[in-house]
């Protein structure tokens, strides 16, 4: 091929120099410099390819004809064409056909570009810092026998003006890449941290539950049954009779704790979902009262329900349990049912039952109902209890805005 006059060379080499300043990757560096590259040496595809650190893998940067060397992931050293210029075994490669050259076929070479696009004449030259290969520069062209040893060193003269920048683009790549690696450790650190931080919190949740719950029933039966024990150590004789209270209240009490243990294991609400939970805690309590109740579960909210944070799902739960076991417990209910529905973006509970009203039944308005409340205010729902307008007994409604929900 005709060279340019060596003036002209210099104008291009000068032009090359002064393109390559500012690009910031190599992407914008190659397709800066690729027109005065194409004027010392005309070709159909350009690139430049740059070994990785862990000199184990390659990837290429190119212009003009688009292949599928440029495209990521980085591929393995081994299976390059031009291996044997960025191993440092040859000084450069120069192929008149590479289409029928061996050099470019061996055993798993990635060559198949060469045939599907016949880059036919090419020329490879290393990009070398310091002694050591970083990468290597090709040119190649569809007409055969394009280029001459002239070419290749021109070639060499673009490398070795490349060579540097590129090795500082290489050191700033990967330095990002080591910032990106650092942060997102860090992300990952932190966010162990807040897991935990929301774990401790989790904790110190259920551990208020649980002492509200103990709170609510157990430690206030405690509490007669000690005093009884305690008017008993007065009497004179102590018959069976008397005794039997006790042994009713211990029963309850134990009752009652093993109630709590349930609640604190994994649940049917996690297994099974919400509506299935509240079922199975209606027909346990209604069974184990020994009462005729008659009780009736409606699911309107098409599995929203389920979509709630598990936080949200249990203290709603929560809430409808305490309700329903008013209702058992106290209210003397013969009919009990609970709804679940949507009203625009608001999931609502009713639990209806049609026993002795709020007013009446003087254990709803102690430490069961301020649980409700509390319970309520901390996923910011609305709660409220009142009496049935028509038929008697208690209305307990819950309304949880979905567009609100707590983290």
């Amino acid at each position: 091929m005709l060279s340019p006059a060596p003036a002209t060379l210099l104008d291009h080499y000068l032009g090359i120099s002064r393109l390559l300043a500012g690009q910031l990757d190599f992407h914008s560096a190659i397709q800066s410099v690729a027109a005065e590259i194409n004027h010392i040496i005309p070709h159909d595809h350009l690139d430049v390819c740059m070994i990785m650190l862990d000199g184990k893998y390659h990837i290429a940067y190119e212009m003009g004809i688009e292949t599928a060397w440029g495209q990521p992931p980085p591929a393995p050293l081994a299976g390059s064409p031009i291996r044997a210029v960025l191993w440092g075994e040859e000084p450069f490669l120069l192929t008149a056909d590479a289409c029928i050259d061996p050099r470019f076929h061996f055993e798993g070479a990635f060559s198949a570009p060469i045939q599907q696009l016949s880059l036919r004449s090419r020329l490879h030259v290393p990009l070398k810092v310091q002694g050591d290969v970083i990468g290597a520069l090709s040119c190649s062209s569809r007409a055969a026998d394009l280029y001459s040893i002239e070419d290749v060193n021109n070639a060499q003269s673009i490398a070795d003006l490349l060579a540097p920048y590129f090795f500082a683009l290489r050191a700033a790549d990967q330095a990002q890449r080591s910032a990106i690696v650092e942060a997102e450790a860090r992300a990952r650190e932190e966010g162990l941290r807040l897991g935990a931080l929301k774990l401790t919190e989790a904790l110190e949740t259920e551990r208020q539950r649980i002492g509200m719950d103990l709170h609510d029933q157990t430690l206030a039966d405690l509490t007669r049954l000690a005093r009884r024990i305690e008017r008993l150590t007065h009497l004179p004789e102590v018959t069976g009779e008397t005794l039997e209270p006790l042994s009713r209240g211990l029963q309850q009490c134990m009752q009652d704790l093993r109630q709590i243990i349930e609640q604190a294991k994994p649940s049917i609400l996690q297994l099974f979902g919400f509506a299935q939970a509240v079922e199975n805690h209606l027909d346990r309590s209604v069974s184990e009262s020994g009462a005729v109740i008659d009780w009736q579960l409606t699911d309107d909210t098409g599995g929203a329900i389920d979509s709630l944070d598990q936080t949200v799902s249990i203290a709603l739960f929560r809430i409808v349990q305490e309700a329903i076991n008013n209702a058992v417990r106290h209210a003397q209910a013969g009919r009990i049912s609970v709804r679940l529905h949507l009203v625009k973006s608001n999931i609502v509970i009713e639990i209806n039952d049609d026993g002795r009203g709020p007013g009446i039944s003087g254990k709803r308005t102690g430490s069961g109902l301020e649980n409700m409340r509390t319970r309520a205010r901390l996923i910011s729902a609305k709660f409220d209890i009142r009496e049935n307008i028509e038929g008697g007994g208690t209305c307990v409604t819950v309304l949880f805005p979905m567009i609100s929900r707590p983290a």
